[in-house]
């Protein structure tokens, strides 16, 4: 029904989504504007980090498109409206995905996979049959850590229901944290970012590997294989934590 009302108005839909793609293009560009004045960021050069910001946005735009109407979950909690999602013969995380489903996001996923193009186009690696399997296996994890950060974070809104920004600064915060190599933070929020909330399993543990560099934080070589266990491990305890929201769930009271 989203999808149809959005596409009703071609042309308001086309320049919408142009629109989105230029938006989102800022951060990028904010990017180049560094290696104007630099070499490289954190011993990293531009077509490095292009392919970690590519992976980055790419990954967290499918898991906004699928799931990013999930922060308006607090909203529906106030307001009682969350009610009538519960009545209907369809599972309530799907509903609340689908709830105001924005297709114009699609902006969001051109732009980091035109940035994914480049960077995997100019970037100096010695490709193997490993590393060639790793690069979708890490967009697919990608999708399913973020969205499992999504689902987390609107099962938070059931205790706090005035939440979104606390979702956001993980979701939106934690892509643009990883559109920048690890080498140019602490060593604590790598570790955070590692072992606490596993976004680093998005792009960076399996990208340092594939760019042949050492992570900041001590890692078996084989970590970086490890995106779909630890997206797996990330979409069951999010499962578990929205199945608990739901159930402490007693409505507004009015």
């Amino acid at each position: 029904m989203w999808i149809r009302s959005t596409v009703t108005y071609r042309t308001s839909f086309a320049l919408t989504v142009v629109g989105n793609l230029l938006l989102t293009a800022l951060d990028f560009v904010g990017i180049l504007l560094m290696f104007s004045q630099v070499d490289s960021l954190g011993g990293w050069s531009l077509p490095e980090v292009a392919f970690l910001y590519g992976l980055s946005a790419t990954s967290f735009g499918t898991a906004d498109l699928l799931l990013g109407s999930m922060d308006a979950l607090g909203a529906r909690i106030r307001d009682g409206s969350f009610d009538t999602l519960l009545v209907r013969p369809v599972p309530v995380l799907a509903q609340v995905g689908a709830d105001h489903f924005a297709l114009r996001r699609l902006g969001r996923v051109t732009q980091g996979a035109l940035v994914l193009a480049y960077g995997l186009l100019a970037v100096d690696v010695d490709w193997t049959p490993a590393k060639a399997v790793l690069l979708p296996v890490m967009l697919v994890s990608g999708v399913m850590i973020f969205g499992a950060v999504f689902v987390a974070g609107a099962a938070f809104q059931f205790l706090a229901q005035d939440a979104a920004e606390v979702q956001n600064a993980f979701t939106y915060g934690g892509t643009t944290l990883l559109q920048y190599p690890p080498s140019v933070f602490g060593k604590d929020l790598v570790r955070a970012v590692t072992f606490m909330l596993p976004l680093a399993f998005v792009n960076w543990v399996p990208a340092t590997y594939i760019m042949g560099r050492p992570y900041p934080v001590g890692l078996p070589e084989g970590a970086a294989f490890a995106p779909p266990l630890v997206a797996a491990a990330c979409c069951a305890l999010a499962g578990v934590a929205w199945r608990a929201g739901l159930r402490s769930y007693r409505s507004t009271g009015s």
